[in-house]
């Protein structure tokens, strides 16, 4: 079967989907749920960049990138990053490379927008998205966000 995964801005014909995705229940203490990004989403404005990842007619998952975000106000006012907020995929999705796809395809539109490196965050531990993001290029800072690990990607 041929995969053309694409991202899609989430439309009032697509929320409902949106909002009943699911990933595996042991990665959702790992991951927020869409419900919540979309909150930040509104929140944030023009800062966060939600995004339906759909192969065809199939909902695969959600992402949602940040952009131009000021890190740590009190640290450094002047540093300003790009990354993925939140990453989704679906249970029944998972290990068909939607994952890779929709890290690379935001990459894609970092670069476009100018910006020269990714931020991720993910949890410690076995349980967490650590290996994954290594094993796309990202390397870890050394710093904590929320007592997540903070990981880079030069583009």
């Amino acid at each position: 079967m041929t995969r053309s995964p694409r991202l899609e801005p989430v439309t009032p014909a697509t929320v409902d989907a949106a909002l009943a995705l699911r990933v595996h229940p042991h990665q959702e203490k790992n991951v927020a749920p869409v419900v919540k990004s979309l909150a930040e989403a509104y929140a944030y404005g023009e800062t966060a960049w939600p995004r339906l990842i759909l192969d065809g007619d199939r909902l695969v998952g959600f992402l949602m990138g940040f952009l131009d975000v000021v890190w740590d106000e009190e640290k450094d006012p002047a540093d300003r990053r790009s990354g993925l907020w939140r990453l989704n995929i679906s249970a029944d999705a998972q290990g068909e490379g939607y994952g890779r796809f929709a890290v690379e395809a935001l990459a894609g539109e970092l670069r476009r927008r100018g910006t020269g490196r990714m931020y991720v965050t993910w949890e410690p531990g076995e349980d967490g998205s650590g290996g994954f993001y290594r094993g796309l290029g990202f390397r870890t800072t050394g710093e904590r966000s929320g007592g997540q690990v903070v990981g880079v990607l030069d583009l």
